[in-house]
């Protein structure tokens, strides 16, 4: 109990969280300084030569249990890669020199990011600002540790996790684009007015079109702040205030695509134009018409601009695909490609499929026989629980693959019951990876259907 005298009584349990999970794996965690890559319930091996996360150099148990647990949680929820998390440990030994406190709920966040900075440039180490290993560092930590010892509601704190939100909207692959939407980069003058703001429609949009409307904003507080602009800008915007941010979005998006330069200002007049018609205490003065006008946002491409650059699979070549599909490389996405043509529907929708409920069958009292649907949700509209009718043989296909999702899976390798799922490695627990999907029937149709396209053309053409 005497390291859990020095958190305050209202962290106890938090701290005891962490040593409860640093207990996992019969104590390892928690019991070596030292942890090892090369461990089987570890990676597993050494990644770029790298083997050794060590904390043997921070001389506290309270401040060294939090960021192994910081480490620990990173891995086993998979929010870092495991490259990711061994080149952490240069960081790590860098920080263990710069902070010997008692824990890290002892550090201003602001503050010590300016100290680390210096700390680390005093040391030869290159400042740049998209270097996430070394200087951004002191930020992962206390973000992360802070979140944990708070006790608020998810939607008072600075950092929001998907997980936490009842009705967040995430997709089988949001994942991989963000688990948490971060407040924190945001000015602590309208801090709160944005977590308000995003109150409104965490659960009316999905979670990666949330992370996106917050990564733009950021631009916009970025570039007023950077520019010399205060506490209080917004509340006095005025037109050449907007056109100064439109010529320089202008600049930094020059020959980049317009739909999506687009929402640099949508998003910012969307946000205003709330803000305003809420009455929100630091909302614009003057009206947001008047000050972002309709032709201030660049012309979203049209449906026959984005149909000019759609590269359509020719219908030889998919005819020919339809017949060799079997002949597929990774036997594992040829369900998922018949699937894709089965239904139409897009890779994601397809990919993010549960094993639990993904086949119904429902009853055709004019065909007085039961018809077969597949069940899925499709997160770009929105549409939580969509069945569409598959053929007989269709369906007997996805019911082996139920089967061997059922076989194969536990609460470790697919907690989310996902029927096309990766079992092992990095990716454990996540979808197939659509890339590879696209990559392997690539490599089908360079390595076959082409070369029979090709002979069939010089048959025919000796035949005319």
């Amino acid at each position: 109990m005497d390291n859990l005298q020095l958190i305050k009584s209202n962290q106890q349990s938090k701290y005891e969280e962490i040593i409860e999970y640093l207990s996992q794996d019969n104590g390892y965690w928690l019991e070596n300084d030292i942890w090892d890559a090369i461990e089987t319930f570890f990676i597993g091996e050494k990644i770029s030569n790298m083997r050794y996360i060590d904390f043997s150099n921070i001389k506290n148990d309270n401040l060294k249990n939090e960021i192994k647990y910081f480490f620990l949680y990173k891995h086993k929820e998979k929010l870092l890669t495991n490259k990711g998390i061994l080149r952490l440990n240069v960081s790590l030994k860098h920080f263990s020199e710069f902070y010997t406190g008692k824990s890290l709920l002892e550090l201003d966040r602001e503050k010590t990011f300016i100290k680390w900075k210096i700390f680390l440039i005093d040391r030869g180490i290159k400042f740049d600002i998209n270097e996430k290993s070394y200087f951004w560092f002191s930020n992962y930590l206390l973000d992360f540790i802070k979140d944990l010892y708070d006790d608020r509601e998810e939607t008072e704190k600075d950092i929001w996790y998907s997980k936490n939100i009842k009705g967040a909207k995430k997709s089988a692959t949001s994942d991989r684009l963000a688990t948490s939407i971060n407040f924190s980069d945001i000015p602590i003058y309208y801090k709160d007015m944005v977590k308000r703001y995003f109150k409104t429609i965490i659960t009316k949009k999905s979670w990666g079109h949330c992370f996106n409307i917050l990564k733009h904003l950021k631009v916009f507080f970025n570039y007023f702040y950077n520019n010399g602009y205060k506490d209080g800008f917004i509340e006095n915007l005025n037109r050449e205030d907007i056109e100064n941010y439109l010529f320089f979005i202008g600049n930094e998006r020059k020959d980049k695509n317009l739909t999506e330069t687009s929402k640099y200002i949508s998003y910012v007049r969307t946000f205003l134009e709330y803000i305003q018609i809420a009455q929100y205490d630091k909302a614009p003065k003057k009206e947001v018409s008047f000050l972002i006008f309709q032709d201030d946002i660049p012309r979203r491409e049209f449906v026959q601009d984005e149909m000019r650059r759609v590269k359509f699979v020719p219908e030889p070549i998919l005819k020919q695909l339809d017949n060799n599909i079997m002949d597929l490389d990774r036997p594992q996405y040829i369900p998922i490609y018949i699937l894709l043509r089965e239904t139409g529907w897009r890779g994601t929708d397809i990919l993010n499929l549960r094993y639990d409920n993904c086949l119904d069958q429902i009853w055709n009292s004019k065909e007085e026989r039961y018809n077969y649907y597949l069940c899925g949700e499709i997160t770009k509209t929105g549409i939580a629980e969509l069945k569409i009718p598959i053929r007989d043989k269709a369906a007997e296909m996805v019911q082996k693959a139920i089967d061997k999702a059922k076989e194969l899976s536990t609460e470790e390798n697919n907690p989310k019951k996902y029927l096309f799922n990766t079992y092992e490695g990095k990716l454990k627990g996540r979808p197939l990876n659509k890339a590879s999907l696209l990559y392997t029937i690539q490599r089908l149709i360079e390595q076959k259907i082409l070369e029979m396209l090709i002979v069939s053309y010089i048959i025919l053409g000796f035949i005319h």
